[in-house]
C-alpha cells in the first residue's frame, strides 16, 4: 500500500484496538463496560484481521525478493510474488472500503418528502412520476411505503406528499436522492410542441427513534381539523387530520391520511423527530449544510442534482456526470445502477479525506 496516510490511519486503528483488548482484559470491569468495550471491538474485528492479513502478505513479498538472488529458489520466489502481489492487491481494496466510516444511520428507516417546486401543474405532474418512481424501487426491495400527508391535484399531480419506508438499509441507499430533481419534456398541454422544464424537489430523511431525540410536550403545538383533499372525504366529518409545531424550532408537520386522530397524532410526531434528528445531525458534520433548504433546495429551474430529459429519453446525475439513456425503465424503480454509482462516487470522497 502506497498511500502512506491510509497506512497511518491502519495503524492508529490497530493501537485503539490494542487498547480495546487491553481494558477489556483488566480486573474490576462491571458489566456494562464490558459491553461497551466488546462493541467497540466488535466494530475493528474486521478491519485489524484484513490489515494483519495484509501485513502478513507484505512481509513475505519482501522475503521472497531477497532469494531472486538464489539460483535455485528465484523462479519459485517469482512464482509465488505474482500470487502474493494479486492477494496483495486485493487486500488493498477491502482495507479502502473498511476504513470508510460507517454512518450508523444507513440502517434505519426513512421519511420522504417530495414537493412541487417550479413548473406549476406540470412540476405537481412530474411529483407524482418521481413518487411511483420510488414506489416501484420499494417494491422491488420488498419495502413497505405508507403515505402520512398528501396533497394533490385535480388532474393527478401532486403538491406534495410525505411517506414512510419501512426496510433494509433504507436511509442508506436512498440518502443520495435528496435535492432538486428537473424535467424537460413537452407538457400534454402544450399546443406550441415547445420543451418545458419543471422541478421538484426530494428529501430523504432517517427516521428517528424517542431515543434518539427528546421532544418535550411543553414545547408542542397540537391543532387538529378536518381532513381535505382527493381521498379525503370519508373522514372529512370528523377533526381527525392533526399539525404539530415545535415551538422551538418553528418546525411544523401534519398528517392526515389515516382516520383516527390517535394514528395521524403518532405519524405526525414520526415526521417530527425525524426533521429535528436531521437538525442535529447537520450540525455535527462541516460537510453538510445547518440549514434544511440548503439540502433540497428551493426548487428553481436552476438548482438541480438530475436531470429527467423526454425528448432524448436520458437521465443525467450531474453530481457524478452520470447520462443513462433508459428513462422509462429509471421512471419505472430501475434506479439501483445510479444508486450504485452515487455511492461509489461519495465513497471515493470519503476515502480522498481521509488519505488527506
Amino acid at each position: 500500500m502506497t498511500n502512506t496516510g491510509m497506512l497511518k490511519k491502519l495503524e492508529e486503528v490497530e493501537i485503539k484496538y490494542i487498547e480495546i483488548e487491553q481494558n477489556l482484559n483488566a480486573e474490576g470491569l462491571n458489566p456494562e463496560n464490558i459491553r461497551k468495550l466488546s462493541m467497540e471491538r466488535a466494530e475493528l474485528e474486521e478491519i485489524i484481521e484484513t490489515y494483519r492479513e495484509f501485513k502478513n502478505v507484505v512481509s513475505s513479498i519482501e522475503d521472497n525478493k531477497l532469494l531472486l538472488n538464489d539460483k535455485e529458489l528465484s523462479q519459485l520466489a517469482r512464482e509465488e510474488n505474482l500470487g502474493l502481489e494479486q492477494q496483495k492487491s486485493r487486500l488493498e481494496k477491502n482495507l479502502e472500503l473498511l476504513l470508510i466510516p460507517k454512518d450508523p444511520n444507513d440502517k434505519k428507516n426513512a421519511i420522504l418528502e417530495i414537493r412541487a417546486g417550479a413548473g406549476g401543474e406540470e412540476a405537481a405532474l412530474f411529483a407524482a412520476n418521481i413518487l411511483r418512481m420510488y414506489e416501484r424501487f420499494c417494491e422491488q426491495n420488498k419495502w413497505k411505503l405508507e403515505t402520512l400527508n398528501l396533497n394533490e391535484t385535480g388532474i393527478g399531480g401532486i403538491k406534495e406528499i410525505t411517506a414512510s419506508i419501512e426496510g433494509r438499509d433504507v436511509f442508506g441507499k436512498l440518502k443520495y436522492e435528496s435535492g432538486v430533481h428537473r424535467v424537460q419534456r413537452i407538457p400534454a398541454t402544450e399546443t406550441g410542441g415547445r420543451i418545458h422544464t419543471s422541478t421538484a424537489t426530494v428529501a430523504i430523511l432517517a427516521e428517528a427513534e424517542e431515543v434518539d431525540v427528546t421532544v418535550e410536550d411543553k414545547d408542542l403545538r397540537i391543532d387538529t381539523y378536518r381532513a381535505s383533499g382527493a381521498g379525503g372525504q370519508h373522514i372529512n366529518k370528523t377533526d381527525s387530520a392533526i399539525r404539530i409545531t415545535h415551538n422551538p424550532t418553528g418546525i411544523v408537520v401534519q398528517c392526515q391520511d389515516e382516520r383516527s386522530q390517535h394514528k395521524n397524532k403518532a405519524s405526525a410526531m414520526k415526521m417530527l423527530r425525524a426533521k429535528l434528528f436531521e437538525m442535529e445531525e447537520l450540525k455535527k458534520t462541516t460537510e453538510r449544510s445547518d440549514n434544511r433548504k440548503n439540502q433540497v433546495g428551493s426548487g428553481d429551474r436552476s438548482e438541480k442534482i438530475r436531470t429527467y430529459n423526454y425528448p432524448q429519453g436520458r437521465v443525467t446525475d450531474h453530481r457524478i456526470g452520470v447520462t443513462l439513456h433508459k428513462l422509462d425503465s429509471i421512471l419505472d424503480g430501475d434506479i439501483n445502477e445510479l444508486i450504485q454509482l452515487l455511492t461509489t462516487y461519495f465513497q471515493a470522497e470519503s476515502l480522498k479525506e481521509i488519505s488527506d
